[in-house]
């Protein structure tokens, strides 16, 4: 078996990352320390690997060493058999893939009874083995008379000659070369066909396109496999994989047909039933399988960036906020939050038929706008969004004072409110007004708000319900974990929905942090948190970083410095004659601008990396990666899907990145689609290389289908 050390070779040449960065990386994950906690604090161990790279090395190295536990397993047993050969252990030993130990294990395996055993137990085994042989001479009638036994069920020499070719056609279903070679083939000149099964089910047409389809395995794009699998679930398509028959055929023929032999037609025969009733079913599967797996890891990449970027959207901090949930015949809700978050006001207006009470709705927002000095109205893009618009609008108009609004996507709202989450956070409140609540914050705080939805309700996703739910999930929850703790978490306002993400606290930690501050008041140390309930030793090493306190006795805990450098720091500033009181100032700034880092470093025996995230924390001790972002675009007016005309320019809102462009938020009803091919002026590889979630753009408006509420845009200027 491989060596760590060979393994990690592997790993660091798959990963393109150097061995010792491997090694290291493994050690610290075998040590307990989270992937949040390796990226931020052992950099100098790591030489500065991120998350994603961390994880990659974690998970390639759980795949090999699973690879290595059943290489094994699949050794132990086919010696237990007596069968296992000098030559099959070492091609055990040195397969690199699963698939490779399978395909070399299935000669072996323990086998349901199939036709070939049935064959077997009535002793037509060496009629088989005389037929691949070859002979030049004789007749394999006359030879598989000598079998005929009606004890064992063999009444003719036909009859033999069945059984042995049974026997030759699983032979050959065995073989790990020819399966490796018609596996590669298939997947290289196959097509992959579907046909329609049942239009009657297909009742918008989503999958007409596919009704008689076909396209090269080895090129079909991840979002219409997905489409494909969905369409074949769904009982409206019949799909297959198509492979050249003949050429794999001949190539079967070359291999076990060596000369002119009297059992030709036998053999050709087996080979014929061995590749189609026992090969290619299978390696269809495991080609399917091969390509949803690809297009299920590219969906999920898709939807983590998406994610990823949604909620590192910049907060809009400080703002007294009117969240609006619109809606028609209910009326829509409102809610008032301060600068914290905190509700103040909840209420509901008419302004729309059926009720149309819009004279007193004007009233009330306007009385709610002065009693407290709203900045921002956020609206829901929910049913009654435009309409709710224009309401608000209009009532803004006679303002003196700029407010300003924006068009919250709302997607998950209606989950989250009716979730245990929300239901904790505000039991009198109905649902409609629980939403509203949380599309106002989501303004003020895109993450804190976020985190409480289910990340696969956010409405950034392609494809999320087709995809391993298991696959999906871990994926999912490692972006927002990432989020979490580049952000860095205000431990005396952040909801267990939040800190449960913070590198190493468990849900029931989590809880126990905000029972403790609302029994005893906020937190004034770092320190403090070592007294929570089950919130032991490594954990606290883990999470302290990633925790806060802005307003507390030790200046350093607003800072993403970790306690195990304070020392270090103190002496620093000391050598510069400053005080932790100086963080962030002019005169902190000045005189840590010019420091030698190399000599400091082993002046402090802090390693040069970490010293530097040190002096730039020092510098800025509350940054929010998030406020170097384009903040959100905020509007004072209205947009209707009939103004808009061809060639308009206009700026939007990137909403969704999939496959084939990106979707823009331009203002009115729907998104509009940027196709792949008008993002820029060049060839895209992907939508992703240009564009992300949150992005503000420029846009030019290419044509709109208002029966249909389609939009197409382009970014290429039009002169360009």
């Amino acid at each position: 078996m491989k060596s760590k050390e060979e393994l990690i070779r592997l790993i660091a040449n798959q990963a393109s990352v150097k061995e010792k960065q491997a090694a290291n990386v493994l050690t610290l994950l075998e040590e307990g320390n989270t992937i949040p906690f390796i990226a931020r604090y052992r950099k100098e161990m790591t030489g500065s690997l991120d998350e994603v790279q961390i994880r990659t090395i974690s998970e390639k190295w759980t795949y090999l060493d699973n690879l290595e536990k059943r290489k094994e397993e699949v050794l132990r047993i086919i010696e237990e058999q007596g069968k296992l050969t000098p030559e099959l252990r070492k091609e055990i030993v040195q397969a690199t893939k699963l698939q490779m130990v399978e395909d070399l294990y299935r000669p072996y395996k323990q086998k349901r009874r199939t036709k070939a055993t049935v064959a077997k137990e009535k002793g037509l085994e060496p009629l088989a083995e005389w037929a691949i042989a070859g002979p030049v001479s004789g007749s394999p009638l006359k030879e598989a008379a000598h079998y005929i036994d009606s004890e064992k069920g063999v009444e003719s020499a036909e009859e033999a000659l069945v059984g042995a070719r049974d026997i030759i056609a699983e032979i050959i279903a065995d073989n790990p070369a020819f399966r490796k070679w018609i596996r590669d083939d298939t997947y290289k000149h196959g097509m992959i066909k579907s046909v329609v099964k049942d239009e009657e089910k297909d009742e918008k047409n989503i999958f007409e396109m596919y009704y008689d389809y076909e396209e090269a395995a080895g090129k079909i794009v991840p979002h219409r496999i997905l489409a494909l699998n969905r369409g074949e679930k769904e009982g409206v398509l019949r799909v297959s994989v198509k492979a050249d028959v003949d050429r794999i055929l001949g190539y079967i023929e070359r291999q076990v047909i060596k000369g002119k032999t009297v059992c030709e037609d036998l053999l050709k025969e087996a080979i014929e039933d061995g590749y189609k009733r026992l090969i290619q079913p299978s390696i269809e599967r495991e080609i399917r399988n091969e390509l949803t797996d690809k297009a299920e890891d590219q969906a999920i990449h898709i939807f983590s960036e998406n994610l990823r970027n949604l909620l590192l959207q910049p907060p809009l901090k400080g703002k007294m906020v009117l969240g609006v949930d619109p809606a028609y015949r209910t009326g829509c809700k409102f809610a008032v939050v301060d600068q914290t978050g905190k509700m103040l006001e909840i209420g509901v207006v008419y302004p729309h038929p059926p009720v149309s009470k819009r004279k007193e709705a004007t009233e009330k927002i306007l009385r709610i706008l002065k009693e407290y000095e709203i900045e921002l109205v956020a609206i829901g893009n929910g049913t009654a969004s435009r309409e709710t618009e224009q309401f608000i609008v209009d009532t803004l108009k006679g303002q003196t004072k700029d407010i300003y609004y924006l068009i919250v996507n709302e997607a998950g709202a209606s989950v989250y409110s009716a979730s245990d989450i929300a239901r904790e956070e505000f039991p009198s409140l109905q649902v409609e007004e629980r939403s509203a609540v949380s599309i106002a914050r989501r303004l003020q705080d895109p993450l804190a708000e976020l985190v409480k939805i289910d990340p696969k309700s956010v409405g950034v996703g392609q494809y999320q319900h087709d995809v391993s739910e298991k696959k999906l999930n871990e994926s999912l929850s490692f972006v927002v974990e990432t989020a979490v703790n580049q952000v860095g978490v205000n431990v005396n306002t952040a909801s267990p929905s939040l800190l449960q993400y913070v590198a190493g606290l468990s849900k029931t930690v989590a809880q126990n942090i905000v029972k403790k501050r609302e029994e005893e008041g906020a937190f004034t140390d770092r320190k403090e948190l070592k007294a929570i309930p089950r919130l032991g030793a490594k954990t606290y090493e883990q999470a302290i970083g990633f925790l806060r306190v802005p307003d507390g006795a030790e200046p350093l805990d607003r800072t993403a410095i970790h306690p195990e450098n304070y020392a270090a720091v103190r002496s620093l500033l000391k050598s510069q004659g400053l005080s932790t009181d100086d963080l962030g100032s002019e005169k902190l700034r000045k005189a840590l601008a010019h420091v030698d880092v190399r000599t400091l470093s082993v002046e402090l025996g802090v390693g040069e990396i970490t010293l530097q995230d040190i002096l730039d924390s020092l510098m800025r001790p509350a940054r929010d990666p998030r406020d170097e972002l384009s903040a959100p675009l905020l509007k004072k007016d209205v947009l209707k899907l009939e103004d808009l005309k061809a060639g308009m320019e206009l700026q939007g809102t990137v909403r969704n990145v999939v496959d084939f462009g990106a979707f823009v938020d331009i203002g009115v009803k729907q998104a509009g689609l940027v196709h792949i091919s008008k993002l820029k002026n060049s060839y895209v590889k992907h939508p992703m290389d240009v564009v992300a979630v949150g992005d503000v753009v420029t846009v030019w408006v290419e044509k709109v289908d208002v029966p249909k509420e389609r939009i197409a845009l382009t970014m290429i200027a039009p002169n360009s």
